[in-house]
């Protein structure tokens, strides 16, 4: 079956800003932070279930600073390989996961609910809710990584 010369010029378009070895690395580190952060999220979420209604909200919000922090310091030190400007690098890096976990945030509620509306899956939906709004925030932190907390000084 031949392909879409269109798709093709699409997809070269867009990867040739992004390269290879780079985003190897990116997804071996966001491997890493995915687990690491989705299960600090999922043992918080357990933990402050009987003490909290709507737990998953509250463990999204105890767990993302952390999260940020350990994604950080991969991403500098294996995937962007930068030298120095450990605050500001830091900061931004902030600014990206804190835009992206903003929305998280709003849009954990609804995606929970329409789990549990749409599966019956009613203890199980703050975990899947979770898992899918995580996978929002892979692309939009790698863009805003590259374009703007690891961009180099012009």
């Amino acid at each position: 079956m031949a392909q879409n010369p269109l798709q093709a010029a699409w997809i070269r378009r867009l990867s040739r800003h992004i390269p290879p070895e780079q985003f190897g690395r990116y997804l071996f580190v966001g491997v890493w932070n995915t687990f690491f952060g989705y299960g600090l999220y999922a043992l918080l979420t357990a933990t402050l279930a009987p003490l909290v209604p709507h737990s998953y909200i509250l463990a999204s919000i105890i767990a993302a600073p952390l999260n940020i922090t350990v994604s950080y310091f991969g991403y500098k030190w294996f995937v962007f390989n930068t030298t120095g400007n450990y605050l500001r690098e830091w900061a931004r890096c902030m600014l990206v996961y804190g835009s992206s976990m903003a929305l998280g945030i709003i849009l954990l509620p609804p995606v929970v609910f329409l789990v549990r509306w749409g599966s019956g899956l009613d203890r199980s939906a703050p975990y899947i809710g979770g898992a899918l709004v995580m996978c929002f925030g892979v692309i939009y932190s790698f863009v805003g990584h590259k374009k703007f907390s690891f961009r180099p000084r012009e």
